[in-house]
């Protein structure tokens, strides 16, 4: 390994040890600091609830699945869709696969026993470092989670997607905006300083005839 990248390492793990997110993640047993970003939204939005099924999309290694399964408790459940393999976590149902695949859409709705209330979506490209391919290749993942949300929505769900902030971000609410009453760009305390993520909340959906 080059010093350069050595340095980086280390750099990084010094981040996260100073990271108070980091930190808190460890002390309350979730498994990614990201919880808290969900925490958040939750906070403010209130997307789930109890009794909730909820499909829970890039789901690994499984921190927002926790959270909402703490938030819909054991009348509800949680399906965690993602290509990596994710660790047991009590009241989720992990799917390992291809979110767009029609079989795991098919085996997604046979779990739920229907339309679920709740789509939510932390999924990220692998990132380049180049702004502009970053944000096109999480733009192509929410409209992907949002073709799967017309899929898998009941009349009045919500959706709640990730995205990276570029040049397409305008287009992307208007789209939305076709299938939700209200969509809401929220900015969680919780991301990181030098991140551009910003999270698309998307409340009451309203199917197509």
């Amino acid at each position: 390994m080059s010093k350069r990248r050595r340095k980086g390492k280390t750099h990084w793990r010094q981040e996260q040890r100073s990271d108070p997110y980091f930190q808190q993640a460890k002390q309350d047993g979730y498994r990614a600091r990201s919880a808290y970003k969900l925490i958040q939204i939750q906070t403010k939005f209130r997307v789930l609830r109890r009794g909730h099924v909820v499909l829970d999309l890039g789901a690994a290694p499984g921190s927002w699945s926790q959270v909402a399964a703490k938030q819909v408790g054991t009348e509800g459940r949680v399906i965690a869709v993602d290509l990596q393999a994710i660790e047991p976590i009590p009241g989720v149902t992990a799917l390992q696969g291809d979110m767009t695949s029609p079989e795991i859409q098919r085996q997604v709705v046979e779990l739920a026993g229907g339309p679920v209330d709740v789509v939510l979506s932390d999924a990220a490209p692998n990132t380049s470092g180049i702004r502009l391919r970053d944000h096109a290749f999480s733009v192509a993942l929410v409209v992907a989670g949002l073709d799967i949300a017309r899929r898998t929505l009941k009349e009045g769900g919500h959706y709640v997607a990730k995205v990276f902030e570029g040049e397409d971000l305008p287009q992307l609410i208007a789209d939305l905006r076709t299938s939700f009453d209200t969509v809401k760009p929220f900015y969680p305390e919780a991301t990181r300083r030098e991140g551009y993520e910003v999270f698309l909340v998307c409340k009451r959906f309203r199917r197509e005839d």
